[in-house]
């Protein structure tokens, strides 16, 4: 009767979603909204390796909601979880919640972005932004045909990777004099205010030839806009490597992209996790870069999922 009662108990605290099965070891996954393909694809990947290592996972999604982000890292905390994978919310805002695990014994991996702070998180894995925007500068360049008008598109102001990706995007066009840029706004890595803004700078600027922008949902909208507008010519180049600036690529729309292998690093940063648990380090720096892949017409047909298919 007692051995029945456990069973059942056992049973009912596997269905529950703030609870990790008895006895088994508990992996936390936290990314932004999964309405992104990339951060759903991260949250994916790394769920399925934690799982496939053996451990119980939970996954949320914190919206760059830092206090929604908080909000988990306590729950984490609560269910005793071994490890945090988090795409964080924030460079700044984030130092405090990781630390906070950390006071409890729970190492954090970030993944994608990192926080403005070390020897807090076990880990940092991130994208080689900077040499991946280099590749998509140096082809928007010779697109441009190295001048005419363009337009930025940046990322939310608190990811560090916004402010990297735009550096590295001028680093290269402002060697060409001829390459004037007449509107720089961000779009917060949004499609729809991509496509919204894209509208209103073409009211001002309907000569513009190119759009670099600083991920590729904003690519996506920007492009949407311009093709609405009857300007499907106007070069546009994204960063991240999605299936649908792949798609759109194949079609002859949108030029290039640079590929973050955000499912490598996923994988990567719950193997970390995995050796860390096990024996106390991942044997790796804090700090690590992953080079990117410049995507365009020749190699578009083998992306998949934030992945180079064979």
């Amino acid at each position: 009767m007692r051995r029945a009662l456990s069973l059942a108990l056992l049973a009912v605290a596997a269905l529950l979603p703030g609870l990790a099965p008895a006895g088994e070891k508990l992996v936390v996954v936290i990314t932004p909204s999964h309405s992104n393909p990339f951060f759903k694809t991260e949250a994916d990947v790394a769920s399925a390796r934690a799982a496939e290592l053996g451990y119980a996972v939970q996954s949320y999604s914190h919206d760059d909601d830092a206090s929604r982000q908080s909000n988990y890292i306590d729950t984490a905390i609560a269910n005793k979880a071994s490890a945090i994978v988090l795409d964080n919310a924030g460079a700044d805002v984030t130092i405090a919640a990781v630390q906070k695990a950390k006071d409890a014994g729970i190492p954090t991996f970030l993944i994608d972005r990192e926080i403005n702070a070390t020897g807090i998180a076990a880990a940092q894995i991130v994208a080689n932004n900077y040499q991946g925007v280099q590749l998509v500068a140096e082809l928007f360049v010779e697109l441009m045909e190295e001048e005419g008008e363009y337009v930025e598109f940046t990322g939310r102001e608190s990811d560090t990777n916004a402010g990297v990706r735009s550096r590295s995007y001028h680093d290269v066009i402002d060697q060409y004099p001829d390459l004037k840029m007449v509107a720089r706004q961000s779009a917060n890595w949004s499609q729809p205010e991509a496509f919204s803004k894209m509208e209103s700078i073409l009211q001002a600027n309907p000569g513009i030839k190119g759009v670099v922008c600083g991920n590729d949902t904003m690519a996506m909208g920007a492009m949407a806009a311009l093709k609405a507008a009857g300007k499907g010519g106007v070069i546009v180049v994204g960063f991240d490597g999605s299936n649908d600036v792949r798609d759109s690529i194949l079609a002859g729309d949108i030029k290039a992209t640079g590929l973050q292998p955000a499912a490598r690093i996923a994988a990567m940063a719950v193997e970390q996790a995995d050796q860390f648990i096990k024996t106390g380090s991942t044997g790796q720096a804090e700090k690590q870069l992953v080079d990117c892949i410049l995507i365009d017409k020749s190699n578009a047909g083998k992306l998949d999922n934030f992945a180079m298919k064979p």
